[in-house]
């Protein structure tokens, strides 16, 4: 701004020396280039500084002198109203509720991700509790916008949830038919928390002895991993007979029966089955009895003290017995094999 005032004082001086022709010819000039220069820019960009400046020297110069200017009185006054207006308006609220701050939004989220039970209500309380002023329709919207869902929908208990919570564990019989078109049935057990596999026996004819054998078989050998069980999961087969029921009722357990023909009630086992299949029985050929019982006790003891799951932080059921310290970078691994060379397990080199 100094700048521009310094040649505009320069610029008056010069004239002010100069004859009153040459003035009015030098005007003339400079009138008629700011014509042809309106010619080929049809609104010019104007600073805070021009409009100053122009302003200024709008009220001293009289009104019939303003001829050819780039701004029209008009726009003149405007300016100075919009400069009035900022120079006395002060910082206002918009209107409607302030905003909620981001603290408090990601607060709202946690305590419904930590509290499935709690609804819209119950955190706005919560929040009271700790200070925060918002009103309860504000937390409904904040879980609204989330894609949270209401309370009744949030606490309900999955399947697997409930099976979790109730230590339980799963039986189940799978079957497989050998070259010889003999049809074999395996009846296993699976601790649902550890994901650890109890094998039960094969055999040709399932039945009620055989089972309820295989349950008092089960607290024989593995009582001590069965101590902190409720439940025993089980479908509705003719082979699970009262005795066999009893077994568990004895040790503590209730009996939890899957609905007719629905598999997906007995999930952890269900899924164990798909596991032994695609990795092992899926891949080769049973001849008899002996060799599926090979097979299944071989692949469980892989299962249970080797195969990585990813439900339990990528380690095996019994995870003493493959918790090692890291690896240094240069180190030879060691390939071993199971079932008769159809499964692979890799250690570091002592």
């Amino acid at each position: 701004m100094s700048r521009i005032l310094y040649r505009l004082i320069a610029m008056l001086a010069c004239l002010a020396v100069r004859s009153g022709r040459s003035k009015e010819l030098e005007i003339i000039v400079l009138r008629h280039q700011l014509t042809v220069l309106r010619r080929q820019i049809n609104r010019p960009t104007i600073n805070e500084d021009d409009r100053t400046l122009l302003g200024a020297i709008a009220a001293a110069l009289p009104r019939p002198r303003r001829t050819g200017w780039i701004v029209t009185p008009d726009t003149l006054l405007k300016w100075h109203r919009r400069r009035i207006a900022r120079h006395w308006t002060h910082a206002t609220r918009g209107p409607g509720r302030p905003r909620t701050s981001d603290q408090v939004r990601r607060l709202v989220l946690r305590l419904a991700a930590e509290n499935p039970t709690w609804g819209y209500r119950r955190i706005h309380g919560e929040l009271a509790g700790l200070g925060h002023r918002i009103a309860s329709s504000t937390v409904w919207e904040i879980l609204k916008a989330s894609g949270i869902d209401p309370a009744q929908e949030r606490s309900e208990v999955t399947w697997s949830q409930f099976l979790r919570s109730q230590a339980a564990v799963a039986c189940d019989f799978f079957t497989v038919d050998t070259a010889l078109l003999r049809r074999y049935y395996v009846l296993f057990f699976i601790h649902v928390p550890t994901r650890q596999v109890f094998y039960a026996g094969v055999t040709a004819n399932p039945t009620g002895a055989r089972t309820t054998q295989a349950a008092r078989n089960l607290f024989l050998r593995h009582a001590d991993h069965l101590a902190d069980s409720r439940a025993l999961v089980r479908d509705r087969g003719s082979q699970f007979i009262d005795t066999f029921d009893e077994i568990f009722r004895t040790e503590g357990l209730k009996i939890l029966k899957t609905p007719v023909r629905t598999p997906v009630a007995n999930a952890f086992a269900e899924r164990w089955i798909g596991t032994i299949r695609r990795e092992l029985l899926d891949r080769t050929i049973i001849w008899n009895q002996g060799q599926l019982e090979r097979l299944v006790i071989d692949y469980i003891e892989h299962y249970n003290t080797h195969r990585p799951h990813r439900t339990l932080n990528q380690q095996p059921p019994l995870a003493s017995s493959r918790s090692s310290p890291p690896a240094p970078r240069h180190l030879r691994v060691v390939k071993s094999t199971r079932c008769g060379g159809l499964i692979h397990e890799y250690r570091n080199a002592a």
